[in-house]
C-alpha cells in the first residue's frame, strides 16, 4: 500500500439551528441552495434529488462531478445536517457560506475532513 499523505478529498459537516421551518420544508428551494452552493464551492453539477418526508421534513442530494452536497432537515426542530464533500480545486468552504447565507440560521458550526489519507502505522 502506498502512503497518501495529502488529503484525496475534504468534507465539510454543517449544523445549522434556528432555520426557518418554511424554508426547511420546501425542497425545491433546498435544492436551488445547495446548486448555488455547488457553485460557489466551483463544482460541476451532474444531478440531484430531491424528497420530501410526510408530515415534514426534506431531504436533497446534489450530484457534483467532484463528489456530492446534501441537506437533511427537521423543520419542528428548526434544525438541518448538510455536508459537502469534495476533491480537486473546489473552494467547500465557499459553499458552506453560500448555504448559510441563504438559510440564515441563528448559529451554526462546522467540522472539516480531510479523507483519503493514510493513518499513521501503531
Amino acid at each position: 500500500m502506498t502512503s497518501q499523505t495529502e488529503p484525496l478529498a475534504k468534507h465539510v459537516h454543517l449544523e445549522l439551528w434556528g432555520v426557518n421551518e418554511d424554508v426547511l420544508n420546501d425542497p425545491q428551494r433546498l435544492e436551488q441552495i445547495l446548486k448555488n452552493a455547488a457553485a460557489a464551492a466551483r463544482c460541476e453539477v451532474l444531478g440531484s434529488v430531491a424528497h420530501q418526508f410526510q408530515p415534514q421534513g426534506a431531504s436533497v442530494v446534489v450530484l457534483v462531478a467532484e463528489s456530492h452536497l446534501s441537506i437533511h432537515t427537521w423543520p419542528e426542530r428548526q434544525y438541518a445536517a448538510a455536508d459537502i464533500l469534495t476533491c480537486g480545486n473546489t473552494l467547500p468552504e465557499a459553499g458552506v457560506r453560500s448555504i448559510v447565507a441563504e438559510l440564515l440560521p441563528a448559529s451554526w458550526s462546522t467540522e472539516i475532513y480531510n479523507r483519503g489519507v493514510t493513518p499513521l502505522k501503531k
